[in-house]
């Protein structure tokens, strides 16, 4: 997968979730990041946030905390 491709999913799953108001949105963003994208998924993601996330919905960068890092190998 692409960064871009990433990028692009996350945000997607942040509008989606805007809705529910900042705190809500944040919970659900990474209760569906952690149920569904496989820890390889989840490794591009911090790589991505922990270079900046450029691209990345400030909702995105806010609930990052909340999502599970994968274990390192």
């Amino acid at each position: 997968m692409e960064t871009r491709d990433m990028v692009r999913m996350a945000n997607q799953i942040s509008d989606f979730f805007k809705s529910y108001g900042e705190d809500d949105a944040k919970k659900e963003i990474a209760l569906h990041i952690n149920s569904f994208w496989e820890p390889r998924m989840r490794k591009m993601f911090f790589a991505h946030v922990d270079a900046g996330g450029e691209g990345l919905n400030p909702l995105v960068k806010a609930a990052a905390s909340n999502i599970k890092r994968p274990k390192a190998a």
